[in-house]
C-alpha cells in the first residue's frame, strides 16, 4: 500500500465514501505523500548541500530504476524532468488526477466500492465508501498507538503523521479526549528525531511544500473570485 493511499483512506469517510477535509488539501497532501514514498525508497532526496547542478533544498533523483508501480514510476519521471527544482514546484503537478486514480485502483482491489449516482437528479457524483476495512482499521490503531499510547513511529507512520498534521487533520482522524494533546504529540513527531536525517530533511521540505502549494491555491482562487 503506498503512503499516498495510506492517507487518502484516512481522509475519506468509511460511511459516506466522501472527504473529511478540504479538496484542496487533500490533493496537495497525497501528492506529497506521492514524494515522500519516493524518497523512502530512496530513489528522491532533497539536497543537503550544494550538488552539481543542484541548489541546497532541491529535488534530487538518486535513483531512475522504475519502482514497479506504475503511479510511483510516472511521478519519479516527472520529477527526474524537474531535477533541482524546489518540492512545491512538482506538489501541484503531481495531484492531477491523482486523487481519482488512486480512488479507482482502491476500488478494482476491493477495499473501497465505487458508487455512482446525481445530485437533484442532475449532476453526477461518485462516492467512495469502505467495502473492506482491514488495512485501515489496522494503520487506525497504529496512528493510535503512536499519538496517544506514546509509542515510537517507523518511518512510514512519522512520515504519515507529518503529513496529517502540516494539513490539521489529526483530530480526524484519530480519536482522543484531549485534541490539544492530541494534535502537540503529532507536531513534536512532524519534527522529532525518528528518521535518520535525510529522510527528516525531506519530511521537513515536502510538509512546508504542501503547505505552501495550499495557500498558493487558496490566495489564486480567491483573487479570481474576487
Amino acid at each position: 500500500m503506498l503512503l499516498a493511499e495510506d492517507l487518502l483512506l484516512l481522509l475519506v469517510d468509511d460511511a459516506t465514501g466522501k472527504p473529511v477535509t478540504d479538496g484542496t488539501k487533500l490533493d496537495h497532501a497525497i501528492a506529497g505523500a506521492l514524494l515522500l514514498e519516493l524518497v523512502l525508497q530512496g530513489k528522491v532526496d532533497v539536497a543537503e548541500t550544494r550538488e552539481e547542478n543542484v541548489r541546497k533544498g532541491r529535488l534530487v533523483v538518486r535513483d531512475h530504476a522504475p519502482a514497479g508501480e506504475p503511479i510511483l514510476d510516472d511521478a519519479l519521471t516527472f520529477i527526474a524532468g524537474k531535477n533541482g527544482k524546489k518540492p512545491d514546484s512538482v506538489i501541484g503537478p503531481l495531484g492531477k488526477g491523482l486523487r481519482a486514480r488512486l480512488l479507482s485502483g482502491l476500488a478494482d482491489r476491493g477495499i473501497l466500492r465505487r458508487e455512482e449516482g446525481r445530485i437533484l437528479g442532475i449532476f453526477p457524483t461518485t462516492r467512495w465508501p469502505a467495502e473492506d476495512s482491514h488495512h485501515e482499521n489496522a494503520l487506525r490503531e497504529r496512528l493510535h498507538d503512536v499519538l496517544v499510547v506514546g509509542l515510537t513511529p517507523d518511518d512510514r507512520i512519522g512520515a504519515l503523521v507529518s503529513l496529517l498534521s502540516a494539513i490539521d487533520v489529526v483530530p480526524k482522524v484519530v480519536e482522543s479526549l484531549d485534541r490539544r494533546a492530541l494534535k502537540r504529540r503529532a507536531k513534536e513527531i512532524a519534527e522529532g528525531a525518528w528518521a535518520a536525517d535525510a529522510v527528516r530533511r525531506a519530511v521537513e521540505a515536502v510538509n512546508a511544500a504542501t503547505v505552501a502549494t495550499i495557500a498558493a491555491t487558496a490566495a489564486a482562487t480567491s483573487g479570481s473570485g474576487g
